[in-house]
């Protein structure tokens, strides 16, 4: 048997992955892997931790499949982190089996370095025969995400600001700005009441979005941010986004093509560098393998079906509007009035010259300045912007984590570094982030599914709850009804939306607004992607 192993994070490296053992009584195969990460914690409050999935092809590469794990909770058996950091670390199986968390068990912080990580295959609960599992051309490559575990509190929706602060912000009435209060998942009405409820503001997009003061039913099932969950540390960088478009069968490929320029998905219509995204692929020889220059800068020019595609593959899932503002504003913080993602309502932009060293960027660049956010179209003049650089003089994103690594010395280090109240980073600026809304029935079908890890085979997501699911069930998620935006991007034109409880985009997917899925000029949300994951 033959085993292949994938590293790619920003501060992450999986390597080693090797057969331990056979269990052919049990039809099971234990792996081990080495784990290696920087900036890891986990303090009185919360943590971070590791996804860590298997994919495995019983084709010599051709396709490939999600792998089930063997057993689930805390340590399960034949599951060990390395003898002689037990005790510092856990490993957790959700109960459906899709993957593990490695994560701290005892507070500390600082870089993490474990050899020998274990982990079992099911490979029966697969459909897989132990024939097949142990067979020469039967591969398995193993992948990593960094995610923060949101714990379980009641949270603000709103932040108690005028409309001209925080646009369209969840109130409890049309005559107040008290935010809503959030303080367990049950069924949430909203009402026309002038005050003492849950009162919508419509954002006035096109198609069904509900009007001001509509009552409707929030319903149990949809995620409120109440409930504990992990979240993705960065957004989808363009190292995973390649790592994730190399598994996939040559017919999926030319749907999850950003670098195409379809009438109706769009992209970027370049295998060259724009906005400063990096990906290239060969459509001509659908088996080739797609590239990235630059794989710690989050992928640009990716639609919502893409990032459902995404999520599906990696056994994730989309996250709600409410849990976008429980991410960034934490558990039982009473809001500032138009504060941003880090607490406060001042913001720093970068200008085109501060990016260090003044070279290739290679995804250790910082920025010589005390920005927080790659906000106001800077055209880059420095890194890969500079003359004779790939993306001379481009605006785009910039690499994840560059405002954290950038801090030297600060009196508050979340302001200084851009970050979310639990530590997710970039959740302002840089790319827009795609949030289930509540503004539309399309949203509120939304009851928290994770992923299943496995495709259609033309590449589509096949979640019926997710937003964009396909009327008759036939293709997948390929609409985009149903998601909004948070957070705004690298271009946008008012600061306004960068607060944590503006509602600018909420409800204003392409599909509605009638504009191309990818990005599309006339509409101009450029759009990541960030994803979640249920915590039981």
């Amino acid at each position: 048997m033959m085993a292949a192993s994938s590293a790619w994070a920003n501060n992450l490296q999986l390597s080693g992955l090797d057969e331990a053992s056979v269990n052919t009584a049990a039809n099971t195969i234990t792996f081990s892997f080495n784990l290696t990460q920087d900036n890891s914690w986990r303090n009185g409050t919360n943590y971070d931790a590791v996804w860590v999935f298997m994919k495995y092809s019983t084709d010599g590469g051709a396709t490939w499949h999600h792998a089930s794990m063997a057993g689930s909770g805390v340590n399960p058996a034949g599951f060990s982190i390395p003898t002689q950091d037990q005790g510092q670390f856990e490993i957790f199986v959700p109960s459906d089996e899709k993957g593990l968390f490695v994560q701290r068990s005892g507070q500390a912080t600082g870089s993490i370095n474990l050899t020998g990580i274990q982990f079992v295959w099911n490979y029966a609960l697969d459909g897989v025969s132990q024939a097949v599992a142990q067979a020469p051309n039967t591969l398995h490559k193993i992948f990593g995400i960094e995610m923060v575990y949101i714990p379980q509190g009641a949270f603000y929706a709103g932040d108690g600001s005028a409309s001209g602060s925080s646009e369209f912000a969840f109130t409890q009435g049309s005559s107040v700005t008290v935010p809503w209060y959030i303080q367990n998942e049950n069924a949430i009405q909203t009402t026309s009441n002038t005050s003492g409820s849950y009162y919508y503001q419509s954002t006035g997009a096109r198609g069904d979005e509900y009007p001001s003061g509509y009552s409707f039913l929030i319903t149990s099932a949809f995620p409120k941010g109440y409930n504990a969950f992990y979240l993705m540390k960065y957004q989808i960088t363009e190292g995973q986004w390649v790592a994730f478009f190399n598994t996939l069968p040559v017919a999926a490929r030319p749907y999850r093509d950003i670098t195409s320029s379809g009438t109706h998905a769009g992209g970027k219509g370049s295998e060259g560098v724009v906005n400063r995204n990096t990906i290239s692929w060969n459509a001509a020889i659908p088996a080739s393998q797609a590239m990235t220059l630059r794989p710690a800068r989050p992928v640009s020019f990716v639609s919502w079906p893409d990032v459902a595609a995404y999520a599906e593959w990696a056994a994730l899932r989309p996250m709600s509007e409410l849990e976008y503002e429980k991410a960034a504003r934490g558990a039982d913080n009473s809001p500032t009035p138009g504060e941003y993602v880090w607490g406060t309502t001042s913001l720093t932009s970068p200008t085109a010259g501060d990016i260090t060293p003044n070279a290739d960027e290679n995804g250790a660049e910082t920025l010589n300045d005390t920005a927080n956010i790659n906000s106001g179209s800077v055209a880059w003049t420095s890194g890969d912007g500079r003359s004779g650089g790939i993306a001379q003089g481009q605006s785009g994103p910039v690499r994840v984590g560059i405002f954290a690594a950038s801090v030297a010395t600060s009196t508050n280090l979340r302001a200084s570094s851009g970050a979310g109240f639990y530590g997710n980073m970039e959740l302002s600026g840089n790319l827009a982030e795609p949030v289930v809304t509540v503004g539309r029935p399309e949203g509120l079908n939304f009851q928290g599914s994770n992923g299943t890890g496995n495709l259609t085979p033309q590449g589509f997501a096949t979640n019926a709850d997710w937003p964009g699911m396909d009327a008759n069930n036939s293709l997948g998620v390929d609409s985009t009804i149903g998601i909004g935006y948070r957070g705004g991007d690298f271009q946008s034109p008012n600061s306004i939306v960068y607060a944590t409880s503006a509602r600018t985009y909420a409800a204003k997917d392409p599909d509605s607004q009638g504009c191309m899925q990818r990005y599309d000029p006339s509409c101009g949300v450029f759009q990541g992607g960030r994803l979640a994951r249920t915590a039981s």
